[in-house]
């Protein structure tokens, strides 16, 4: 990890290029790029306050993002994990999680496609029941079938959890 004026970035080296992807704390002038990306990635744009974000950047581009939320029952969300489309497949996303997970000392969830689940697992979620989630995620849990049929794909929301 290297500190450039009090910011924090991790280097990656990606496989087969000379130029490294760099993990960094998103700053002000981040805000019009996180909106964007997260909004072509069709993810839900409530809750995106640049000072909880850690960007991807490749050059003087942005090329992912992500944040943990804090929920009012004390919960933390990895969420808004996004990477452009034409990086997808190369790690992007992988760096953004694995440094947010660094930063993180307590339990953490997110809410993803169930097609995802396998994806989240390598980093040690789990798909939690009901039982198991905190408030603020059995919420929308209830609300799972009603998303299911009005998004277009039928889409399967499933909750997941990380210990400390």
């Amino acid at each position: 990890m290297y500190v450039i004026a009090n910011l924090h970035f991790h280097i990656y080296t990606m496989p087969f290029v000379t130029m490294p992807l760099v993990i960094r704390p998103a700053v002000a002038d981040d805000q019009y790029a996180i909106s964007a990306i997260v909004r072509a990635a069709l993810i839900n744009p409530s809750g995106l306050d640049w000072q909880r974000f850690l960007l991807a950047q490749w050059g003087q581009d942005v090329i992912g993002v992500g944040q943990v939320r804090l929920h009012r029952d004390g919960s933390r969300e990895l969420a808004s994990i996004a990477v452009v489309p034409e990086w997808q497949g190369q790690g992007v996303g992988s760096a953004l999680i694995r440094a947010l997970l660094a930063r993180e000392t307590g339990p953490l969830h997110l809410m993803c496609a169930s097609d995802r689940e396998r994806y989240y697992q390598r980093f040690g979620f789990q798909r939690l029941d009901r039982r198991a989630m905190p408030p603020y995620f059995r919420r929308f849990e209830r609300m799972a079938p009603v998303i299911r049929l009005l998004s277009l794909n039928h889409l399967q929301l499933i909750v997941m959890g990380r210990a400390a």
